[in-house]
This record gives C-alpha cells, structure tokens and sequence, in this order.
C-alpha cells in the first residue's frame, strides 16, 4: 500500500483512507493503485466484512487531479473500481465534499454517511466534461430522475441534509463525525453472517435492474448457497445457545 491511501483494520472493517489533504485527495495514478489494492484486500479477506471509504483533510475527493491527468498518469484501477464497486459492502463517509469523480467513488460504495453541509455534485459540465465515471448512471436510481437530471446539466451541489432527504445520504452526522458513524454502521453490520450479508448486498442492487422474475432466478443460487452454509447453522445454534455466533463466512 501506497501513503496515498491508508488502510486501517477495526476487527472485521477495513478503514481505507484517501490521503493526499494538500490535493482535496483527487484522484492521481498512485492514489488509484492505492485504492485497488485497499478493495482487493477488503474483498479477499474472510475476516473482514465491511469496509469504509473516507478522506483526510477538508473534504472526501474533489474528483481526477488534473494535473496527474495532463502528465499521462494511469488511473484505471480507479476507473475499474467505480465500475465494478466493491464485493463487499463498503461505506463512503463523507466531510466537507464529495464533488465530479469524488461523488462518483461516494456512489460505488453501498451506503453514504456525510457531515451536515457536505457538497455533493458533478459539476463537469462547467469545464466542458460530463460525469463518466458512474454518476450518470447511479444518481438517477439514489437520488430520484429530476434530481439527478437538475445536478447532471446545471453543475450545482447539493448538500448532504438535502441529499438526505431524497435517499442519496443514508445518515448526516454534525461536522467531523461523518467517519465515526459510519464506523459505527459498520459494526452494526459486520456482526452478521459474511456470506448472507453478501447476498443481501448483491440482491438489493439486482432488484434495481431487473424483473420480478430475473430477481427470483438470480436470487435462487445464492439462496441455496447461503442457506446450505456453516453460518446458516451456526446462527440459530448460537440463538439456542444465548452466545454470539462465530462467523466463519463458509
């Protein structure tokens, strides 16, 4: 792992940490390497859960650095991860901004937890882009078609009280406490069974695509794996038993 991203183990959550304050942690070829590798580890790790993606600094990330861009940096691990997201489920907590590809790395992750006054915006239009890393294609389901449609052809922000409002924003915490309750989410959810919350995760995102019946299809395979799995026996034999479960994640 690069200083341009840190990671940090809380039991099972991976903390990642985008660390580059002086450059609003925009996104360079070393922050994008970073990154992958912070996902490859939280996604092959059977001891970990969940994760949580956050920044150092005055805000989350102000999107591609520029500059980095202009040198002919690589950044394709980044582009890769707000295409494919994380396996796992992966939480953005969100201080001061999350703006351009710095909104589109919030939307990759499953859940967003921002400080009261946070901007959240994809303002490429006013230099001549337009949001292709994601933002044009999730924003509509997280936060509404006309909302969506306001933020992708004006260029303003919203705030995070506002994006609360609309499902963008899961939780809005008082200013600098955005990671501690995302922490606290986190634990919430990595108390469960690894394996069902995967499959919580994957049938949640399926829904929003597809058919009632494509649902039922794609859903029964992960049934029966999830179902036939130790955790599955070890969760109602723990409950018998008044302890808590020893997740295996198999």
């Amino acid at each position: 792992m690069n200083d341009a991203v840190l990671t940090e183990r809380r039991g099972r959550v991976l903390l990642i940490t985008l660390n580059r304050p002086k450059a609003l942690n925009s996104i360079n070829g070393p922050l994008a390497v970073g990154l992958a590798e912070a996902i490859a580890r939280l996604d092959s790790d059977p001891g970990l859960t969940v994760g949580i993606l956050t920044g150092t600094g005055r805000g989350f990330c102000a999107g591609m650095d520029l500059k980095a861009f202009a040198a002919g940096e690589d950044i394709t691990p980044a582009v890769r991860f707000l295409r494919d997201g994380a396996r796992k489920p992966l939480i953005a907590a969100v201080e001061g901004f999350a703006l351009a590809g710095g909104l589109e790395l919030a939307l990759a992750c499953d859940l967003i937890v921002a400080a009261a006054g946070a901007k959240l915006g994809i303002p490429e239009v006013k230099v001549g882009l337009f949001a292709a890393g994601g933002g044009l294609l999730r924003l509509p389901a997280r936060a509404g078609y006309g909302k969506a449609m306001e933020m992708a052809i004006t260029g303003e922000p919203i705030l995070a009280e506002d994006a609360a409002g609309l499902g963008l924003v899961a939780r809005v915490t008082e200013p600098g406490a955005a990671a501690a309750a995302a922490t606290d989410l986190a634990q919430r959810v990595a108390r469960n069974a690894p394996l069902a919350v995967i499959a919580s995760k994957e049938m949640v995102k399926a829904a929003q695509a597809v058919t009632e019946a494509e649902f039922w299809s794609i859903q029964h395979p992960r049934r029966s794996e999830v179902f036939a799995s130790n955790d599955a026996k070890e969760g109602p034999r723990s409950f018998a038993e008044k302890r808590e479960p020893q997740w295996t994640g198999t």
